[in-house]
Parts: structure tokens; C-alpha cells; sequence
């Protein structure tokens, strides 16, 4: 396992590093995202759009469950499993269906879904820090270059 670690200071410095991370991102690549309510995970997954071209509007999926970004370099499904608990309720959401290679597959609030986070995804944590800090640590099973 690859780990990678980075301290922001602002927003706009976890959507740099999120733009940053862009450039590894590729169709059928899963990102687990990990951390308490506003750290920043929608703000990294805005800066990976950003980076991968997208010019549309994102925001977090929490009431729509996914939301789709189309027409970067690399279309991308951001879920939201906040209010999933199991399998069944996973299942519901078509999770599974956006697993067939063509997209990349973004979950926020991966931590209640360990079920379906396998040893292939990359795993990102982002940790409140002091004076607005973030601390974001990346593991990958590959060497990446961000």
C-alpha cells in the first residue's frame, strides 16, 4: 500500500490537491472517501472534476445519493452513502451497476459501506485539523504521481 499525506490550510487548497489527484484518475477506479461532516470531501471531488475538465456545477449528493459528472476526461458517479446501512439498502441505490468499468465511482461516508470497499480502491481520509486544517492522507494499492 501507497500512503500519501497532505495538510491544507483552506477550501481551495483540498480542491487543489483533489485537481492534483485528477490527473490518476481513470475510468473504472474507485475512491473511498473517509471523514466527519465538512472535511472536505466534496471539496477535493470538486477539485478532481475541475481537474479532469468537468464544467459543470458540483455539489454533495447526499439527497440525490449520486450524482453524475459527464464530459471530462474521465466521467464520474459521486455517491453518497451517509444514509446507508447495508447491503440491501446499497443495492437499492444502483450502486453495483456503476461498477462495469466505464466510470470512475467516488463515495463519500465510505466508512458505513466497508462491505463494498475492496482492496483494488483507493481509500482517501480527510481529518479536521486546528485553525481550519485538513489533513488528507491517500492510500492507494499503486504508486500514484499527483
Amino acid at each position: 500500500m501507497y500512503t500519501y499525506h497532505f495538510t491544507t490550510h483552506s477550501q481551495q487548497e483540498t480542491e487543489d490537491i483533489g485537481c492534483r489527484f485528477a490527473s490518476c484518475v481513470r475510468p473504472g477506479m474507485t475512491v473511498a472517501m473517509y471523514g466527519d461532516l465538512g472535511a472536505g470531501k466534496t471539496a477535493f471531488t470538486r477539485g478532481v472534476e475541475r481537474g479532469l475538465g468537468y464544467q459543470g456545477s458540483v455539489t454533495s449528493p447526499t439527497f440525490s445519493i449520486v450524482n453524475e459528472y459527464r464530459g471530462g476526461r474521465v466521467d464520474v458517479a459521486h455517491f453518497d452513502m451517509y444514509r446507508i446501512s447495508s447491503e440491501e439498502e446499497l443495492y437499492g441505490t444502483g450502486f453495483y451497476d456503476y461498477l462495469d468499468g466505464r466510470m470512475a465511482v467516488f463515495m463519500e461516508w465510505s466508512e458505513n459501506i466497508p462491505f463494498a470497499v475492496d482492496d483494488t480502491a483507493v481509500k482517501i481520509t480527510i481529518e479536521h485539523g486546528p485553525g481550519g486544517e485538513r489533513s488528507i492522507t491517500v492510500e492507494s494499492p499503486e504508486e500514484i504521481v499527483f
